[in-house]
Formats: C-alpha cells, structure tokens, sequence
C-alpha cells in the first residue's frame, strides 16, 4: 500500500480507492420492481415478466422482491398504476364534461399504446383498495354530475368511453397495413373503400388508426350529448338561456 508524509512526521497510509461505476446490483424499491415488471411485459408479454423473471433481471433473488411487492397479482396492479399516473386529468377541473373526455381520451389512448401488451392484461383487472386508477375514475364522474348526468348513468358512460380508448389503443398498435385486401377481386366495394382510404392517408401524412380514432370519438360523444339532452328534458324557459 502506497504511503505519503514528510520528514519528521509518520507516513500515513492513502485512504482504500472507491470503485468507480454502479455498484453490483441495484437498491431494489417498489417502484424499480413495477418498471422492471412494465418493461419486461413490453419485450416478452404476461407471460415473461413473471417475479422470477424480474428477480433475475435485477440481479437479486425472488424472496428480496417479497419485501416490496406481495405477489404477482400485486405486480400487474403497480403496473397498471404506473400506467394510469401518466394520464393527466387536470382537464376535469376546467374544461365541459365532453371536451375534457375527448382531451382525456387522447391522453389515454398514447398511454396504453405506448405498452401493448398491458391493454388486455390491465383492462379485465379489478382495482386495488387504494388503486390510482380509481381516483382518475373519480375526476371523470365528478364532472359528468356536475354536467348534469344521473349518478346512476355515470359508469356506464364511463367504462363506453374507456372501452372505446382500449379498442383504439390496440388498433393504434396494429400494422397500418393490416386491412389489405391484396389481390383479391370478389371484394370490389371493400378494395375501393381501401384504395381510397390509403389516397386520403398519403395525402394527410396520417395514420389509418388516428383517423378512426378521431371518428369514433366524434361520434361517441355526439352520441352522448344528445342522450344528456334528452335526459335533461325540454328547457322549460328557453329565453333564460
């Protein structure tokens, strides 16, 4: 070991050099367990990102992930979790009820696509006790009662709308030329309708899965808004308004 001093004064040994780099293995938390867990579901799918998986992953032995995360069933809850926190739903607090579903709607659809293989995992999950995703469902429904929906209406509006984001989700994740009819000549309307969809497509510089997305959420919620006005009944003095 290397020494260092001066005339008259005892050598003192050089303090141990400290490795440089990330130490060996990770300081395990919840939150590495869950983003490990949403990674590995996105490169093998469920059935890949089990808690053995994820242990050797990091580097650590499955009993060290017991003290942050129960079990599997727990994992795919924080996943979803880790999901729904990327949802804003600030547009609740300012927007009318239907402009905020749609903004809403958006920003639900780009979460989910940008993890596959989460949307059917996640969607048939029932929520936790102190689940995230419940409070973004409380924001939803506070504003369709203040807009004027029955209280007994407001899941149903709820999970139409979210069911809707799902399907367009997994499409937005499809091959945009997954409706190609190819060659076939027996089709004749379903091959000018997909003729002129591609013209419109190489025109806009658009994807096939936003524009059905924009239609049906369109209609979606024209939908909804007649049926709220038809709830609501004739305004009884149409000069107040």
């Amino acid at each position: 070991m290397a020494t260092r001093g001066t005339p008259g004064i005892p050598e003192v040994a050089d303090p141990p050099r400290r490795r440089a780099g990330r130490p060996a293995t990770s300081i395990l938390s919840r939150t590495l367990i869950l983003e490990t867990g949403l990674r590995l579901i996105d490169e093998r799918g469920a059935d890949g990102a089990g808690m053995r998986a994820i242990a050797k992953e990091l580097g650590v032995r499955p009993s060290a992930l017991y003290n942050h995360v129960a079990g599997y069933p727990e994992l795919v809850a924080g996943v979803r979790e880790l999901i729904s926190e990327r949802i804003p739903t600030d547009m609740f607090d300012t927007l009318p009820w239907d402009q905020a579903l749609s903004e809403w709607a958006h920003h639900y659809r780009a979460a989910f696509a940008a993890h596959p293989p989460t949307i059917a995992l996640l969607a048939v999950l029932p929520l936790s006790e102190d689940s995230v995703t419940t409070e973004m469902y409380e924001r939803v429904v506070a504003s369709l009662g203040r807009a004027g929906w029955p209280v007994e209406r407001h899941l149903e509006v709820l999970v139409a709308v979210e069911a809707f984001i799902l399907g367009a989700a997994l499409d937005l994740a499809a091959d945009d030329d997954m409706m190609n009819p190819g060659s076939r000549t027996d089709v004749p309307e379903y091959l000018a309708a997909y003729r002129a969809r591609a013209a419109r497509l190489a025109a806009g510089g658009r994807r096939a899965a936003d524009l059905s997305f924009e239609t049906g959420l369109r209609a979606l919620l024209a939908g909804l808004r007649v049926e709220l006005e038809e709830l609501k009944g004739p305004d009884p003095d149409p000069a107040a308004r």
